[in-house]
Formats: C-alpha cells, structure tokens, sequence
C-alpha cells in the first residue's frame, strides 16, 4: 500500500483556497493508500511568533479538517511537534544538504520579498520539509506546482545521503495536480493569507457575506455585457456550484442585464450552503475536544512508531548507533 503524506501550516484561518488547492484534494487522495497528514506547527514558528495564537490555529486546523470529511479511521492526523524525531533528522540531513541547493529554493526569496524578516529557519525550512518526507518512507506527497521545488530539493538530500551512506531513504513520488484551479481572493489575486484576500471556510455568516459583497470589481453597469472569464466572482462561484448553474451565471455574464451585486448574492448562497454540513459537523467536534485528542493521540503514535524505525536505520547508518 502507497504511503501518503502531506501537512498544513497553522498560521492562521483556513480559507477557501487552503480547502480547495489541499484539503478536498488530500482528503480525496487518502481513498487511494495510507495517508499521513500533520499540522505543521514546527513551520509556522518560523513566522508566528504568538504561543496561544499557535495553539489555537493548530487546535483550529485539526477541527477544520475531521469537519471536511477526514477519516481518522483511514488517515493519521497529528501534530508536527509529537514527533520528537523530526528536528533530530533534521540536523542529520543539515549535515549533507549542500548550501547551493537552498540559496537556489525560490520560496526563502518569495516571503524576504513580502518583506518578512529573514533568518535561519526561514533559509532552512526545506530540509525541515525533507525531514517531514523521509522520516516515513513516504511514497506519495501531493503538492501544488508552485510547491514542486520542495520536493525535489527533498529527493535532493535524500539521494545525497544514499551516496554518502548507503541505501538510507526511498524517494518519494509527487502527485501533482494539473487540472488544480486558482482561487481568487476578494481582491481578485490568488487568494493567501499574505494578501489578506481570504474568505475562512468557517467564516461567520455576517462576516462572509460582507466580504463576497465587498469583492473588487470593474465599472460595468447593470446593463453592460460581462466577461465570466476574467471575473473573481464568477471563477469563485463555478468551483462551488454545480455545472449547471455556473453555465447558467456565465450566460447572464455574457447577456448583461444582471449586476455584480446579484452575482455576489449568489455566490455567498453558494459558498454558505456548501459547508453548511461541515459547519454542523465542526459544531459537534468542537464540543467533544476529548475525541479530538484521542484522534491526535493516535495518529501521533502510529507516525512515531514508523519515524523510530526509519530513525533507527538513518542512526545505524550515520554512526550514532551500532
């Protein structure tokens, strides 16, 4: 059985492009082998600096995920930080990683670009990413496009420590999405937390609905022909409404006739009645934080217990242990 392993940062409030771009898809991956998906707390430390802001998104993140339909009874979930074998790996693959391979990893550049303040963590953070890969025999990590570099700088130490040591790691496969939508924000660009353009996927209604109203748009008047395909409004509502109705928005786009306002209208109904399962579903989660632990707990236990041996070989293999 194909191993599957893939983690999410709690740095803040899921949004609508975090449940579209990896949530929905890893959950639907998960079908296809065993799956093994952390919240990525040791990550975040790199750019949140709150402790109870980081325990409450990673409290958060957990609920968001078993509500969206994660089976614990076919996938691990847990927390980065309750494996204790992860930063020692760590340091071991920091000790092969050649300085070249991270000054070329565009991510580091990408977020000292967006102005936030560099430091070693931040450079390092692919060999962190490397130890969450390896440290599982992992065979499957889906990833986005803009994330494919990781990977390979993944394989990249991997195969360095192969050469240096032995038959040490497996190489892990990525599962790339091609067919991935990007998800516009209410400004119109793809939707981050670093944009502040988000819509949370647990949003209160109030606050949804003020955002989708406010959503950026051009000038055209009510009467005006409008284009679907350059329009956030309408590419936000066809990734949650059905083929029909999106046809339908798309030719009243096309028509004219119709305003923004009324599009926006409809795509809060649409957005607001697609989770509103999940949201009952959090509801119950959220008042039973015992079955949230235990669900934790377990995963954590099964991760460790492969981390230890995976660790047990890279030690042998290194000289730490005979």
């Amino acid at each position: 059985m194909k191993r599957i392993l893939s983690g999410i940062q709690p740095s803040g409030a899921l949004h609508l492009g975090n449940y579209l771009g990896m949530m929905r898809p890893a959950i639907e991956l998960a079908k296809q082998g065993e799956a093994f998906y952390f919240i990525a707390d040791l990550h975040a430390l790199t750019t949140l600096r709150d402790p109870e802001a980081l325990r409450r998104h990673s409290r958060n993140v957990a609920l968001d995920f078993l509500a969206c339909g994660l089976d614990p009874q076919k996938t691990h979930l847990f927390r980065q930080s309750d494996i204790p074998q992860i930063p020692r790996l760590t340091w071991i693959l920091n000790t092969v990683t050649p300085m070249g391979l991270l000054e070329r990893c565009h991510s580091y550049k990408d977020k000292i670009a967006r102005g936030i303040s560099p430091n070693h963590a931040l450079f390092a953070y692919p060999v962190l990413m490397a130890a969450d890969i390896l440290i599982y025999d992992s065979d499957i990590v889906p990833v986005g496009k803009d994330q494919k570099q990781h990977l390979e700088v993944t394989r990249d130490i991997a195969t360095k420590m192969n050469e240096t040591y032995g038959p040490v790691f497996k190489l892990p496969e990525a599962s790339i999405r091609e067919d991935a939508a990007i998800v516009p924000g209410t400004d119109g660009a793809k939707m981050s937390k670093s944009y502040g353009n988000t819509i949370e996927i647990f949003e209160p209604e109030k606050s949804m609905r003020k955002k989708i109203m406010g959503m950026i748009t051009d000038s055209a008047s009510v009467e005006d022909p409008k284009n679907p395909d350059t329009s956030s409004i309408y590419n936000l509502y066809r990734l949650f409404a059905s083929a029909e109705e999106a046809d339908a928005m798309a030719g009243e786009f096309r028509a004219g006739g119709v305003g923004y306002g009324e599009f926006k209208k409809r795509l809060f109904s649409a957005v607001w009645e697609y989770f509103e399962p999940m949201r009952k579903l959090r509801t119950e989660l959220e008042a039973d934080p015992g079955h949230v632990d235990a669900i934790l707990k377990a995963g954590a236990e099964k991760a460790n217990a492969i981390a230890e041996s995976v660790m047990s070989r890279v030690d042998k293999a290194v000289g730490l242990r005979s």
